[in-house]
């Protein structure tokens, strides 16, 4: 039988989720604080991920410049004046944000909340970035406030993850994930679908294995090939390892893996919008990301698909 998600999609999506919680709107504010990462600092690795380019994805206010409270008080500010009853998680975004001793983490953290509208926090980074002294820190922070743990997997097949240069393996996704419920904290994986060499099969069994976790969210999106990273040297030179990711290809694997999909997991997103002078491939016309979700939608709707059709309960 279909779970009742909402009336408008057939996946449980993010934007109910978190009016369920808390009664309005809820807009993530991005942070830069001045992180960095083991795979560009040397600890793992000096090149860091193939695809890698912050530029993709930070906007404005977002500044390492500017303290925590600075850059909030900006993007509030920004989306204040769209929606006059909403709600804001501080969303430390950019690199590794528990890349830090933990003194330091917690005064970033505690700066974030304190200001005006904020009510949580949803914190990016590693699996190989955690342990029980973040996440007994953590755990006395929740107690008064939201906080979700976004761990980028990007794969969970260890010959793609040492491909990218990702300088990690799904094992040590599934034990920070796991140590994470541990303690109590909601967790939510990032997953990249089309990574150079994956096929469908690849696609359909990172759907089985991150059922199998006890995770609150999850964030889908196209490999995107962008201009200035090592991933366009690849894509150039032996482009015959990459999936064909015409958008009409890209519907029917999304659909396919959110039938796969626990329907117990929130989904965040399946697509993400890059610059247009930073895109190389895929090449969808400059379709908006809610344009993709209104097209899958549609789709699922008229082949009676929702997410978890296919769920077998846990078994990979």
């Amino acid at each position: 039988m279909q779970k009742n998600y909402n009336n408008i999609l057939p996946w449980n999506d993010y934007s109910t989720y978190v009016k369920s919680i808390f009664g309005c709107r809820v807009q993530k504010i991005s942070v830069d604080a001045g992180f960095t990462c083991p795979n560009r600092d040397g600890t793992l690795s000096s090149e860091a991920c193939i695809y890698c380019t912050n530029e993709s994805f930070s906007p404005f206010y977002c500044n390492p410049k500017l303290s925590v409270s600075e850059q909030l008080n900006k993007g509030i500010a920004f989306f204040s004046p769209k929606y006059k009853t909403q709600k804001y998680l501080a969303y430390f975004q950019s690199y590794t944000n528990t890349y830090k001793d933990v003194k330091t983490l917690k005064k970033l953290y505690l700066e974030a909340l304190s200001v005006d509208g904020v009510i949580g926090l949803v914190i990016a980074t590693r699996p190989d970035c955690i342990d029980e002294k973040i996440l007994t820190m953590l755990s006395e922070i929740s107690r008064d406030n939201y906080i979700n743990i976004e761990f980028g997997a990007e794969s969970t097949n260890d010959n793609t993850l040492n491909f990218i240069n990702r300088s990690h393996s799904w094992q040590q996704t599934i034990d920070a994930v796991e140590l994470t419920n541990k303690y109590g904290i909601n967790s939510g994986l990032h997953i990249i679908l089309g990574l150079p060499g994956e096929t469908e099969n690849d696609f359909s069994d990172h759907a089985k294995k991150i059922s199998t976790l006890p995770i609150k969210t999850l964030k889908i999106h196209q490999m995107q090939v962008l201009k200035g990273t090592k991933l366009e040297s690849v894509f150039n030179n032996n482009p015959g390892i990459f999936f064909d990711l015409n958008l009409h290809n890209y519907k029917r694997i999304i659909i396919n893996f959110l039938e796969l999909l626990n329907p117990e997991i929130i989904i965040e997103r399946f697509t993400s919008e890059s610059p247009k002078h930073l895109l190389i491939y895929p090449d969808w016309k400059g379709k908006k990301n809610f344009e993709i979700s209104h097209i899958v939608a549609a789709e699922m709707k008229k082949l009676n698909s929702y997410q978890g059709r296919q769920y077998n309960n846990g078994t990979v």
